[in-house]
């Protein structure tokens, strides 16, 4: 007797626009860049940044309402401070300049004081910042896959950690810089100020 004939349906041969799957996962005209994600990452932090800060008065830009907690004039310089290096790791040392004085202050391991006098004023700050960060999504934008994939020229821990330009690029301008909005975050309600997020 012959075995009965079981009907199997067959897996889609084409995907949107008539390719097949494959061949849609890798076409270079629908699929983003990992630079595009990077820079889409960073200009989303640059948004939230901006709505923890301005409405936080000037001339409580450098309080702080806790022991050891680091106010908005900290937070915001050394983040800039931090992607300035960035610049130069993506090959652009020309717009990684910093202004007078924000090694000094910003710098891992700096301490972070509650005086005025210390510190530029809260629109320059601000205004560095976005200037900074609107400055390496344009470079990362521009900067090919082949490029991300270099080895990242640094050394040590860091290198070992994020051995592309590519991973190391994310880390500092996304990972680096959304944690230490959570700082300020943080900062915000220990001040008494209202969360910026709403559902």
């Amino acid at each position: 007797m012959a075995e009965p004939t079981v009907s199997r349906a067959k897996p889609p041969t084409t995907g949107p626009g008539g390719c097949t799957p494959r061949e849609a996962a890798v076409d270079p005209a629908t699929t983003p860049r990992s630079a595009d994600y990077l820079a889409d990452c960073l200009e989303a932090c640059l948004g939230y940044g901006r709505m923890l800060a301005e409405d936080i008065p000037a001339d409580r830009f450098v309080c702080q309402p806790l022991p050891a907690l680091n106010h908005p004039a900290f937070i915001l310089g050394h983040i800039t401070l931090v992607t300035s290096h960035a610049l130069e790791v993506l090959g652009r040392p020309d717009l990684a300049r910093i202004s007078d004085g924000y090694r000094e202050l910003f710098e891992a391991g700096c301490t972070c004081e509650a005086r005025e006098e210390r510190y530029p004023p809260k629109d320059q700050i601000i205004a560095f910042y976005e200037k900074r960060h609107r400055e390496a999504a344009a470079v990362i934008r521009e900067t090919s896959e082949e490029a991300l994939r270099q080895e990242n020229p640094g050394s040590g821990e860091k290198r070992v950690r994020f051995p592309t330009v590519g991973a190391l690029a994310n880390f500092v301008v996304n990972c680096h810089h959304i944690a230490h909005l959570g700082q300020l975050s943080a900062w915000r309600r220990a001040m008494g100020m209202a969360g910026v997020l709403r559902p």
